[in-house]
């Protein structure tokens, strides 16, 4: 599969960065090949884990995704958020303490502060999402800037968009699968033509990544695998770029 490299810019609309930071955004690797991942993050000061590093299809344990996330916590200072395929996988309970031997620190419905300028939350995946909004809250409650990760762009409009959240981060939709004219397929959650699968949305206040990998035996056609390098730039004057 084709993969690249994306290079965003956030700037910061309510100037309450202190300094700028880069942090790589992985998704939905799904137990796959990833030593290709590995190199461009290595200058990067974090990298924030969007959910589905294991496939759920699998009976076996995810050993390529250990292996991963180790590599990740070795290159630099590692945040996990839980996918659809961590919450449903046939060895969930041995993969979260894979997950906490790992070094990596896990946001399971949880809020921590990044940095002092920076408070990052986790929306883990739900079988029942209405009642998942507790990290939200917590982290729209928070100073400085605030970063969320939710596998699902879907539960944007609900869950997360009636709090001040500077910026959600997502995957999950593979980028729609196959993509015609910038417009993607299929995604899980959205459907057929889904409105969510790649950039910024709902005025730069949601990025959904196409994510590093895919699963099953459907290909993805005319949509590259895609690493997003994010930095995060204070900005004075108000304005929101992508």
């Amino acid at each position: 599969m084709k993969f690249e490299v994306n290079r965003i810019t956030f700037q910061d609309k309510r100037g309450v960065l202190e300094a700028s930071l880069t942090a790589a955004l992985v998704c939905d690797v799904h137990d796959g090949p990833w030593e290709h991942i590995i190199p461009p993050m290595k200058d990067v000061d974090c990298i924030l884990i969007v959910g589905d590093l294991t496939n759920r299809h699998s009976r076996h344990m995810p050993r390529r995704a250990e292996s991963f996330l180790c590599a990740c916590v070795d290159t630099a200072p590692t945040w996990y958020a839980i996918g659809n395929h961590e919450l449903k996988m046939p060895h969930a309970a041995e993969w979260r303490e894979v997950m906490k031997r790992s070094g990596a620190h896990i946001l399971d419905n949880a809020v921590v502060q990044l940095r002092n300028d920076i408070w990052l939350g986790g929306l883990s995946s739900q079988r029942d999402p209405k009642n998942n909004d507790t990290a939200v809250r917590e982290l729209g409650e928070k100073p400085g800037f605030r970063l969320l990760l939710c596998h699902h762009p879907e539960y944007y409009k609900r869950l997360v968009s009636p709090y001040e959240i500077d910026l959600t981060v997502s995957g999950h939709a593979h980028g729609g699968q196959f993509r015609f004219f910038n417009q993607g397929v299929f995604s899980p959650g959205q459907g057929i033509l889904p409105g969510l699968t790649s950039g910024f949305y709902y005025d730069n206040k949601l990025l959904v990544s196409r994510g590093t990998g895919t699963h099953g035996p459907v290909p993805r056609l005319w949509n590259p695998c895609e690493l997003i390098l994010l930095t995060l730039e204070s900005n004075k004057d108000g304005t929101s770029v992508g």
